[in-house]
Order: C-alpha cells, then structure tokens, then sequence
C-alpha cells in the first residue's frame, strides 16, 4: 500500500526537482508515488487472476488497488509537505512548486472515494477488508508514522491484499492464514525499506517511528529478515504439490539473495531497500502462482 503499498523519503544524489513546468498534471503524477503504486497494482491484478478471478473480476480489484494506492501517495505528500520544505527535500512537486498542497490534498480525496464504490462492487466483507487497509495506511500519514508503532499500518495494508483478493470471490473464502502473515512480514519489510532514506531528515523535525528509532545500521541489518521469513513461510507452508520443491527453493534463494543485497546496497544508494522489497513482493506472487496451491 505506496506503495501500499504499496502504501512514505530525504534528499539523496538520486532525487531531481520537479520542475514547476511540468504542470499540474505531472506535478500529481509524481505526488502519488506512481512506482510503489503500480508495482502494488500489478502485484494484486495478478494474484486476483491467479486465484480465479474472471477478465472482470480482476479489473475492478485492480480499480480499487490502484484508487486506493494513489489516495494514500497523495495524502502522504499532502500531510508532509511542510516537513518536505523544512528539509529542503525539491523532488517533491508541492515543495518544488509543480502542484499545489491544496491540489494534492482534493486529488487525495477523490481518490479516496473512488475507492469505497470500486472496494465494495467486490462485495461488502471483501470492500470493508481493504477499505480498512487504506484506512491504516492513511493512519499512518495522519500520526501513526511518528510513533513506535509505524510498522503496524504498512502491516495491516499489506495482510488485507490477499483477503481483499480472495473475500471478493465467490462464496467469499478467507486467505489461508500464511497468506496474510506472509503478506505482513512483507510490508513491515517495505516500511524499513522505504523509511530508510529519511532517517536522518526526519529525525531533524521530530518524526521518530519505530525504524527512526532504530538508526539507519540497525535498519538495514533487520531489513532482510521480515522478506525472507515471508518467502520461507511462502515456500513451506500449506500443500506442496509435487515438483515444487526446486522452484520454491530457487525462489526463496532468489528473494533472500535480492533482500540482503538491497539491504548492503542501502548503505549507498539509499533507495535501493525498498526496490529490493518490491521485488521480494513479486517473487512471493510468483511462488504462489506457480505453486499452483491457492491462498484458501
């Protein structure tokens, strides 16, 4: 929920200033976070095929996602604006002046309800799960990320994707349970990821979150762990159908590998973690596709 998603950055060598002529229209564009936005969007849309769901079914899962993923960027650039202009922080369109704050926070709340029509055509128990991950997510930018507690909404955000996924299907069937801890454990993982940038910054204008409590070596030394227990827990429980086994194998070699590696890469391009948790997310998907067992 982001990006969540997914589903929340200072200035490093990679961020440029949105140049005020991009307009409005770009100046949006950048605001809702449109990387962490559409990687959680395709990552949904397939689960949401993978897991049965028809040509139609799949779109307006993917609607929802996609209108609540950029309800939660717009939000986030909105509330953070003054924060982002203590810190200099350019590359982002309000600071820079492409978008206006008062833009950003109406196109959040459009967004936002857009998002409860397309969350509940999935049905109400379905609508409700994921309109309450978008609410933690908008917790989060409203306070919770200030508290020792940040981790809890990216958690939240993450674990009701597969249940939204699943509830909206016939019959309503909840996700296996290691579904949805395996989805958390991935979000507390691209908390870490994406706050690590920030540490320093934010601590100048008294944001401290659980990973700003931690400091910056303490988080890229955790980072790996909530990834690669996701992708083990992926990999070992429920059914096992025969012939999985290598595939699973390589896929959690593969996960820990990027999960690691983003982590040590994190000590000089800071933005690389939340890439690399990004990636960790699609190899979850694809370990759950070709395992071919379900999230029920």
């Amino acid at each position: 929920m982001g990006a969540v998603a997914a589903y929340a950055r200072p200035v490093d060598v990679t961020e440029q200033p949105v140049p005020a002529r991009a307009g409005a229209v770009g100046g949006l564009l950048t605001a809702c976070h449109p990387g962490p936005a559409a990687a959680v969007t395709v990552l949904v849309t397939v689960l949401a095929a993978a897991a049965g769901h028809d040509g139609r079914g799949s779109l307006v899962v993917a609607a929802a996602v996609l209108a609540g993923q950029l309800s939660v960027g717009w939000c986030n650039d909105a509330v953070d604006a003054a924060r982002d202009r203590a810190t200099g922080r350019h590359g982002k369109p309000v600071v820079s002046g492409a978008v206006g704050e008062a833009t950003v926070r109406g196109a959040a709340g459009v967004a936002l309800v857009l998002a409860v029509p397309l969350s509940l055509a999935c049905g109400p128990l379905a609508g409700g799960v994921h309109l309450a991950g978008v609410g933690a997510a908008w917790a989060y930018n409203l306070g919770l990320k200030v508290t020792v507690l940040s981790w809890l909404p990216y958690a939240l955000g993450f674990a009701a994707l597969p249940a939204f996924v699943t509830l909206s299907l016939p019959g309503s069937p909840w996700p296996a349970w290691w579904v949805v801890v395996a989805g958390a454990l991935v979000g507390v993982g691209a908390h870490l990821g994406n706050v690590l940038p920030d540490i320093g910054h934010d601590l100048t204008v008294g944001v401290r979150g659980w990973p700003q409590r931690l400091g910056p070596a303490r988080v890229r030394l955790l980072l790996p762990v909530p990834l690669v227990a996701a992708s083990l827990l992926l990999a070992l429980a429920g059914p096992r159908p025969g012939g999985s086994g290598p595939v699973s194998a390589a896929a959690v070699v593969t996960a820990v590998v990027t999960a690691v590696v983003g982590a040590l890469l994190g000590r000089r391009r800071t933005r690389v973690p939340f890439a690399a948790a990004i990636v960790v997310a699609g190899i979850d998907v694809v370990l759950l596709v070709w395992r071919g067992a379900g999230i029920t």
